[in-house]
């Protein structure tokens, strides 16, 4: 058998570094998953193999860990789609189906049109927040604003 390099996109997105350990996070929860396609393909296993290698249970949505299944991430409903952390995939690969090299790659995605958008969107928020920066403090109650803006109240 040969060994398979296991695909994983991750958009590439600049971020503040203030912002970057909490896209970080998300991106390690959501982006990073693969999805059934992604593992059948790594593992050369058809479909059908890849949902019997599964850790599920019909009655427990979120089944303990087994060491001789393939474990899914965490689900909220039984709907949604069954994802799996690569080193998971590439555990599985090493310890259950004895595959001896196992590579895991994480590849950047091309840029989307949704990516894009966030991009503007993120870069329209740090400018505004640029802009918060720049101005005086605030007053703090109600009746100091009022006598600050030289008109009278509605």
């Amino acid at each position: 058998m040969f060994p398979r390099p296991i695909e994983v996109s991750v958009p590439a997105v600049s971020e503040s570094s203030d912002f970057r350990s909490d896209a970080a996070s998300v991106l390690s929860q959501s982006e990073a998953l693969v999805g059934i396609v992604d593992v059948q393909k790594s593992l050369n296993r058809s479909r059908a193999s890849v949902y019997r290698y599964t850790n599920t249970d019909p009655r427990n949505l979120n089944p303990v860990f087994n060491p001789r299944k393939l474990n899914p991430e965490y689900r909220s409903d039984q709907k949604d789609p069954l994802l799996f952390h690569p080193n998971e995939v590439a555990r599985f690969a090493k310890d259950v189906l004895r595959i001896k090299e196992v590579t895991v790659e994480v590849l950047n995605s091309p840029s989307t049109a949704t990516q894009q958008v966030l991009g503007a969107i993120l870069d329209e928020l740090r400018l505004i927040r640029s802009r918060l920066d720049g101005l005086p403090e605030a007053p703090s109650d109600l009746a100091t604003r009022r006598d600050r803006q030289d008109r009278p109240a509605a």
